[in-house]
């Protein structure tokens, strides 16, 4: 009996065998991927509040197609790390009180879960990469 999970992604060796994409692809996607994970943090910020439960469950999926998106795609960390830049962007400012007295993403539990569950989703998608290097990234000569 197989795994469905290794039908989706393939095993690790499968991944790890992978090649990294060329340098000039992976410049290509880190920006595309920041407004991917603030896009993603906006529309978080909403749905986990408009439809408790499982908005909050459809937010933190969304987290994690991005984030472990981003590190298929260019197979480095940085391509997990800038979509938790625009993601935590977005959040800071929509947690900033506005001079009515407003919040966006107010104090609660669902807003709680929701910063700490998609800060466990970056974790869980930084942690593997096909790449030896501190960052992911190989020296190449160009």
């Amino acid at each position: 009996m197989s795994n469905p999970l290794h039908a989706l992604l393939g095993t690790r060796s499968q991944r790890l065998a992978e090649p990294l994409p060329s340098r000039r692809t992976r410049l290509a996607w880190y920006p595309v991927l920041f407004v991917l994970g603030a896009l993603v943090a906006l529309c978080g910020c909403f749905v986990q509040a408009l439809w408790s439960p499982v908005g909050l469950l459809l937010a933190l999926a969304g987290n994690l197609a991005v984030f472990y998106g981003g590190l298929r795609l260019t197979g480095t960390k940085l391509g997990a790390g800038f979509p938790i830049l625009g993601w935590l962007l977005v959040l800071m400012v929509l947690m900033a009180p506005r001079p009515e007295g407003d919040f966006v993403l107010a104090s609660g539990a669902n807003s709680y879960v929701y910063l700490v569950g998609g800060l466990a989703t970056w974790l869980v998608c930084v942690l593997p990469t096909r790449s030896t290097f501190p960052l992911g990234i190989p020296r190449q000569r160009d």
